[in-house]
């Protein structure tokens, strides 16, 4: 069995579709034949033999007529009594072609009805029909009237047995078409036996050369799904099947290995991790402290020899305190850009109109001095990090409050339900962003401005990237407005709080 299982399955599919074409082929010509003999068979007995049995018919009554109107002839001497007789000749010579056409000389019956009918008529019937015409209607010499009783008794006789051999010619002609038909019946039969055989064991030899090997093989390749990627895959059958197998377990050894790396690499990101968070707890406290002695000291030269330095001096001394509280500022933003997805907490539902309400407060000295007006809608609640979130409305309303252009700033912050989350939108009338930075500017330290035109560390919008992103939304720019910056972003929706955004609600704050 190790041969045939190793074949092709292309090789044993052409062997299977051979076998059924050549029985195919056989059923279709012995079919063929059968339905031949049977055809034969209906035509001999319905086009030729019963045909024949009516014109045998035909001609016994042709000759009766005959009889009969020489008869009529002989009592009355009349020539319409001829006309029987004369038509009954025409009708013999019909018959007896008729016959002859369909089953031929049955036992060489019609030569010997016609050489009788030939004689009955030279012998007697001319001869009375003679005497009748010169003699009158009389009864003519006895010894020609018992002539002619023994012929046509002998012609009577033969008929009967012409009928009788014709009537043996239907019966074996119907037999031969029952035969037929029988032959056709069991052929039909025995075909549909050997089909429902045949398929029957091609099923079974294909569900045991392709089909339990491949639902083997998919038994095992499943389990090396779930997870064994040490199971060894062994499978059987034809050729396609090994070789699939042989690939299965080439590309679990690939994994195999690929997984001893990743676990390397993630070895090595646990421990850079660590340190990462090291740095970060020393960013934190180690370096704050000597920022914070360099601002102060520098502020107490300020306060106690204000007055006594030169303006370079006084330059020189703010210098040095504006860096370091920048180099703060810095610090900070980036211990905060890293702890987002890394310090997580419980996710809980965040009131955002809470949340924007709390931004604007801390921004009221500002929206007061610019004279902004801020319109919010109502917006929804979702599930997260309050603060995190928070921080992603602080940034983009800062932002809007910052880069303000010649006219007071408008501010409105707008929600629309997007199927399985809710589109949010910040957009205002300053400055705008150029197309080309819809990317760069989500970047962390890419600044579009100089330092002393519009303060800032340039990590704002890379900030809220990543919390958006951490909450499974996305953050981008819009390009497709004429002025300012609208800034949309997602956030998935709470199902039990699924609810439309309301109408806008606007707030005006004037100098």
């Amino acid at each position: 069995m190790t041969l045939p299982q190793r074949l092709p399955a292309s090789r044993l599919l052409a062997a299977i579709v051979v076998i059924l074409l050549a029985m195919t082929a056989v059923a279709i010509a012995s079919t063929v034949v059968a339905l031949d003999a049977l055809s034969s068979a209906r035509v001999r007995s319905v086009d030729e033999v019963e045909p024949a049995g009516r014109s045998a018919k035909d001609l016994n009554r042709a000759l009766l007529d005959q009889e009969t109107g020489l008869r009529g002839f002989i009592l009355t001497g009349k020539d319409e009594f001829l006309k029987p007789y004369t038509d009954g000749q025409k009708a013999e010579a019909e018959a007896v072609q008729a016959v002859r056409d369909r089953v031929g000389d049955v036992n060489h019956r019609l030569s010997l009805i016609e050489d009788l009918s030939r004689q009955w008529r030279s012998e007697y019937a001319e001869l009375a029909i003679t005497a009748i015409q010169l003699s009158g209607p009389t009864v003519g010499p006895a010894g020609n009237i018992e002539r002619g009783k023994v012929l046509f008794d002998q012609l009577r006789t033969e008929i009967g047995a012409l009928q009788a051999d014709i009537a043996g010619l239907s019966k074996a002609a119907r037999d031969d078409l029952h035969h037929a038909a029988r032959v056709v019946l069991w052929l039909l039969i025995g075909m549909g036996v050997l089909l429902v055989t045949v398929i029957g064991g091609l099923s079974l030899l294909l569900h045991r050369l392709l089909i339990d090997p491949l639902a083997n093989l998919a038994e095992q390749v499943r389990e090396v799904a779930s997870g064994d990627f040490q199971r060894e895959i062994d499978a059987h059958g034809p050729r396609e099947t090994v070789m699939l197998g042989e690939d299965v377990n080439a590309m679990r050894r690939r994994i195999v290995q690929e997984l001893a790396t990743l676990d390397e690499a993630k070895t090595e990101l646990q421990r850079s991790n660590s340190e990462l968070e090291q740095f970060a707890y020393v960013a934190s406290h180690d370096l704050q402290e000597p920022l914070r002695k360099v601002a102060s000291f520098c502020q107490l030269l300020q306060r106690r020899y204000g007055g006594q330095l030169d303006d370079r001096a006084e330059q020189y001394i703010n210098f040095a305190v504006d860096g370091a509280k920048r180099m703060q500022v810095l610090i900070n933003d980036l211990l905060a850009f890293s702890r987002v997805g890394r310090l997580t907490r419980e996710q809980t539902l965040v009131d955002l109109n809470e949340i924007v309400r709390q931004v604007v407060d801390n921004y009221s000295e500002r929206v007061e001095e610019t004279g902004a007006r801020l319109e919010i809608a109502e917006l929804p609640s979702v599930r997260g990090e309050a603060s995190l979130l928070s921080a992603v409305f602080q940034n983009l309303i800062s932002n809007a409050l910052k880069f303000k252009g010649t006219e007071a700033p408008v501010i409105a912050v707008e929600v629309e339900r997007d199927g399985d989350m809710w589109k949010f939108t910040v957009r205002d009338n300053g400055i705008g962003i150029e197309p080309e930075y819809a990317d760069r500017i989500f970047v962390i330290f890419q600044r579009l401005h100089p330092k002393d035109a519009y303060p800032g560390t340039g990590i704002g919008l890379a900030m809220c990237r990543k919390i958006v992103e951490y909450h499974g939304g996305t953050i981008w720019l819009r390009t497709d407005v004429d002025s300012g910056t609208s800034f949309e972003f997602t956030l998935p929706v709470v199902p039990e709080l699924a609810e439309p955004a309301v109408a806008v609600q606007v707030e005006e704050v004037h100098d």
